[in-house]
């Protein structure tokens, strides 16, 4: 964490990150399931680039309404592309959408009731934004990030490996990792690992 990191709120948190297709999400709902509060941020990123959303009128500005649906949100397929094949689009949609994402954030933060935060972030190695008292990574190795990936959105091989190749890498995660859910067999084989570690920071969090 760089410096200028920022943690939301003083309550006691967790920063679950992972590549795409690790995972994160049915891990987030297992622990939202067991009583934390959630705060994901792509879930954030995609409030704000809907249809009437905050960032649609620096997205316009930015990117012309080529890059948007005809209903008027972000189209992200067609940013998708953009921002995977140019990263100074990737850079640009960034500078846009992260300062809006981190102050949407801080206000779900302070509202949330859980015992514990658990903020979803997956470019949590990438961007050096955040502070948390614990980071959860999620982790699979690469051939199962993209079998993943192609069943659930569809897209080539090719490009998840170009989306894979910008994330941070494997080892980048693993080094920061203060937790690993070692993603790589059926779900239900994670299932008494998430319930410890979830006691484990209901645990830190009452004691914080």
């Amino acid at each position: 964490m760089n410096a200028a990191a920022i943690k939301p709120v003083s309550k006691f948190s967790v920063g679950l990150t992972g590549g795409i297709g690790s995972g994160k999400t049915k891990v987030a709902n297992a622990f939202a399931e067991r009583g934390a509060s959630i705060i994901d941020t792509d879930d954030v990123a995609h409030r704000l680039t809907a249809a009437d959303g905050a960032a649609i009128p620096a997205i316009e500005s930015a990117f012309g309404t080529a890059m948007l649906t005809p209903e008027g949100a972000l189209n992200r397929a067609k940013m998708r592309e953009a921002v995977f094949s140019e990263p100074t689009q990737k850079s640009l949609l960034e500078s846009i959408l992260h300062p809006m994402i981190r102050s949407e954030v801080a206000r779900l933060s302070y509202a949330a009731p859980g015992p514990y935060l658990m903020y979803v972030v997956p470019l949590l190695a990438e961007t050096g934004h955040w502070k948390f008292d614990r980071i959860l990574v999620v982790d699979c190795d690469e051939n199962h990030q993209i079998q993943r990936v192609m069943q659930r959105d569809n897209l080539s091989e090719a490009l998840i490996k170009s989306i894979i190749a910008q994330q941070a890498t494997r080892q980048q995660r693993l080094a920061m990792a203060s937790d690993v859910l070692t993603n790589e067999g059926t779900f239900e084989l994670l299932i008494p690992e998430i319930d410890r570690l979830h006691k484990l920071y209901s645990d830190l969090s009452s004691s914080n």
